[in-house]
């Protein structure tokens, strides 16, 4: 007893910090689940990164941005005693979308990796999957048709390409995916070009296109807001509630540019800008989607 009178404070802060580190391990380890979607679009500059928590705890990262600031705004979304990630999809091999991942893939262990097929023999992106075969995770070539059970009722539908892009441009191979939690849906779309958007609304309109009766669909702008994507057609079938735009400040591109703004405010698809609204989170109860 006097003992405990003495080193009371010591006693109390042992206790809260064990406690502490039961209630983050619980975190980390999935035991804590929000049973809800959540999507955050990163801010990282002039560059896409977008991370995907299921409703059972499934971590994906759509595209890791330009360089470590992918680290940052990972760090900020994800419990920090958390290191490890489900999967890693690569949407096309331009450096603004796979470069942050040469600092994930040091920092996180990684379930596998999803990507075109695009041969590339940039440095930076041959390090990449060299590092990535070295650590044995599985690379796994996308294809129209593939669906990805996140977990809780979320899946991940991959809509584009539809065939071997090997030796195509990057952007006109760029994986197009949707992801879909009940009745809402998030469509992303990497840089993918107007035709494509043309292709994929001929093509697939209804799988493109349609939740379920009264549901929600956010749209990735294409390519950071450039004049060469999100066209009109696709922007009116899908009839998003937000529209958002990943590009860094300043940018020597002019990106967002003036006649894609014009585009979604015709279709009253209010624009989120990441380099004016910072991180972007949404979140999904299957029937709605809520600005966190």
């Amino acid at each position: 007893m006097d003992f405990i009178r003495k080193y009371w404070r010591r006693v109390f802060l042992s206790v809260l910090l064990f406690a502490n580190i039961l209630v983050w391990n619980n975190v980390a380890s999935g035991a804590v689940s929000s049973g809800k979607l959540r999507v955050a679009f990163l801010n990282v500059g002039q560059g896409d990164s977008i991370y995907i928590e299921s409703p059972t705890g499934t971590q994906v990262v759509f595209d890791g941005g330009p360089d470590s600031s992918v680290l940052r705004e990972l760090g900020a979304v994800m419990p920090f005693a958390d290191h490890s990630l489900d999967m890693l999809v690569v949407s096309h091999p331009d450096s603004d979308h796979f470069a942050g991942f040469l600092d994930v893939v040091g920092r996180y262990s990684v379930g596998a990796e999803l990507s075109p097929g695009i041969i590339s023999t940039t440095p930076a992106y041959v390090q990449l999957q060299n590092e990535l075969a070295e650590k044995k995770v599985p690379q796994i070539v996308a294809r129209a048709g593939q669906v990805y059970d996140l977990g809780g009722g979320a899946l991940l539908y991959i809509l584009f390409p539809d065939r071997d892009v090997s030796n195509w441009e990057t952007n006109e191979g760029c994986i197009v995916a949707k992801l879909v939690y009940g009745k809402t849906a998030v469509i992303l779309n990497g840089d993918s070009p107007r035709n494509i958007d043309r292709y994929l609304v001929a093509e697939d309109g209804p799988a493109l296109g349609e939740t379920l009766e009264g549901g929600e669909t956010i749209l990735k702008v294409g390519h950071h807001g450039s004049k060469t994507s999100t066209d009109p057609e696709l922007v009116a079938d899908l009839k998003p509630i937000a529209a958002v735009i990943s590009a860094g400040a300043g940018n020597k591109f002019g990106h967002p540019n003036k006649e894609t703004l014009d585009t979604l405010a015709a279709a009253h698809a209010p624009a989120l800008i990441t380099f004016k609204e910072g991180r972007i989170i949404f979140q999904s109860d299957g029937e709605y989607f809520a600005r966190i």
